[in-house]
């Protein structure tokens, strides 16, 4: 990219037309009738200044190897410069076309270097692997970084016949090309995946076409598990067969049902106090609900747990609502276990979900923020959520957040009953109007209560406001600056209550 820049800059200052350019790369030799070095040209000092969408361009389509690309980069600098600025946004335009199919063919060409690049171990020399590749375009500086983020603990070396990248755990370096044979055929690793792969071979959903779309026949020689697919592949109508002949079995159960349990009462602390000394959680929501057991939450209850870390081990295997499924995992409170002040948000975000922490997003950056600027410290807090699973739609490669339903709230509440009733906590802070629906049931009108103190059955002392997200959320700077000023001057209430924190834990 820089070299091209600078000779594109040259040519522009001294007005030079794209088809007056001979375009040579590295050491190739001129022709005969070579002209002048564009470097020896005379500059203007009024030459226009590239756009910005090409320069964001270039790079992606300077990786492709069609050697016309040079050419077709500066034809289109020189038009975007002379009376066409907007001509990067007409995809009808021939030069266009054919720029955005070679940047879409480099990225195509990079996306499957991620997937099919395969590390195998050096013999002799632990924690070191080499990975050959043959990618179709020059894109193995721009991919390179990648593998030093995702493996990072590691030291490896990616061999391409045009280019290597080597990473020793702190720097990355480039160098020439190299040949299949420097890199090891196999290792151990190589058997056990074949085994894994072969199991997890679905010949229900075999699409032979769709596959080798996705992974195409080329980059089998790379893959370890292509061994196996010429034999699966053929063996798939066979299994097919048999997995419809097949009697029907039961599922087998994995999680050990509670003796006797029919039912699970999700909802049942309600009245002055729960049965189990819980602080009266959604005592405006109504008589108890029997719900039929489906998993971990209703099989074996909540109440089951005597500590923290029983009940988050308990909530890990959690099916009592459908929001498990596509949830990377349950996200369980996080604190001390001598807090005396519990902060219970509504559901974890697409990072908490992918961290397993409560508050690790922007909200709970946003909420870090608040609480610093009060002189607060988080670490004496006990932060939750009223739903512990990660409710999301998809949009393209995004996970956007999606309210949880009040069944969702009703599923997981026997966990956050007993997050309270082990915590025993003297000050309960609602963050969101689920959060305040699990705490005080439907009745309540978070605008109209925010910030004011309530008291739970039980004694304990509660108070609403709204949850930083809804903040993140407003409309401009101004609404989002008023929301915040308000977010803060109710958390305000707590730093005048002094140290959040107990010296000795509850009693049991």
């Amino acid at each position: 990219m820089a070299a091209w820049r600078d000779v594109a800059r040259a040519a522009l200052r001294a007005q030079v037309p794209p088809d007056a350019l001979d375009w040579l790369e590295g050491d190739a030799p001129a022709p005969l009738l070579a002209a002048p070095d564009i470097e020896g040209a005379t500059p203007r000092d009024d030459a226009p200044r590239a756009p910005k969408s090409l320069l964001e361009l270039a790079p992606a389509l300077l990786c492709h190897r069609e050697p016309q690309r040079l050419g077709l980069l500066y034809r289109l600098l020189w038009r975007a410069t002379h009376g066409e600025p907007a001509l990067l946004s007409n995809p009808a335009d021939a030069d266009v076309r054919r720029a955005q199919a070679w940047v879409q063919a480099v990225r195509r060409d990079a996306h499957k270097m991620k997937a099919f690049v395969r590390f195998r171990a050096v013999p002799g020399d632990d924690n070191a692997f080499i990975a050959w590749f043959e990618p179709e375009h020059r894109i193995v500086d721009r991919v390179a970084p990648f593998f030093a983020r995702r493996f990072a603990g590691m030291r490896w070396a990616i061999l391409t016949p045009y280019r290597s990248a080597h990473w020793d755990g702190e720097a990355l370096a480039f160098g020439d090309g190299g040949m299949r044979a420097d890199a090891p055929a196999d290792d151990a690793r190589e058997e056990l995946w074949r085994t894994y792969y072969a199991h997890i071979f679905n010949p229900a959903r075999l699409n032979p076409r769709m596959m080798r779309q996705e992974m195409p026949v080329k980059y089998w020689k790379h893959l370890p598990e292509a061994q196996l697919l010429p034999g699966l592949v053929r063996e798939a109508g066979v299994r097919v067969r048999e997995m419809a002949e097949r009697a029907p079995q039961p599922p087998r159960r994995t999680i050990r049902s509670r003796p006797g349990a029919g039912v699970a009462m999700r909802g049942q602390f309600h009245g002055p106090e729960g049965s189990d000394g819980t602080p009266g959680i959604g005592h405006g929501d109504g008589a108890a609900r029997a719900t039929p057991a489906t998993g971990p939450a209703s099989g074996q209850l909540a109440t089951d747990a005597t500590s923290l870390d029983a009940l988050r081990e308990l909530a890990r295997d959690c099916r009592a609502c459908p929001l498990w499924a596509p949830a990377t995992q349950t996200v369980f409170g996080e604190g001390p276990a001598t807090a005396r002040v519990v902060l219970v948000g509504e559901q974890p975000g697409d990072t908490e979900d992918l961290t397993g922490r409560p508050f690790t997003g922007p909200a709970g950056q946003l909420l870090d923020r608040a609480l610093g600027e009060l002189g607060i410290d988080r670490t004496q807090l006990y932060l939750t959520n009223a739903v512990k699973h990660f409710r999301f739609e998809r949009r393209g490669k995004r996970r956007l957040h999606r309210n949880p339903e009040a069944g969702h709230v009703q599923a997981c509440r026997p966990w956050l009953a007993r997050e309270l009733a082990l915590l025993q906590p003297e000050v309960v802070v609602s963050l969101g109007a689920t959060a305040a629906l699990a705490l005080m049931g439907r009745g309540f009108r978070l605008m109209d209560e925010r910030g004011r103190w309530h008291t739970l059955s039980g004694g304990t002392r509660l108070l609403a406001t709204v949850h930083p997200a809804w903040i993140l959320r407003q409309r401009d700077d101004a609404a989002r600056d008023a929301a915040y000023a308000g977010f803060v001057a109710d958390l305000a209430q707590l730093a005048a209550r002094g140290n959040p924190r107990r010296t000795s834990p509850p009693p049991s």
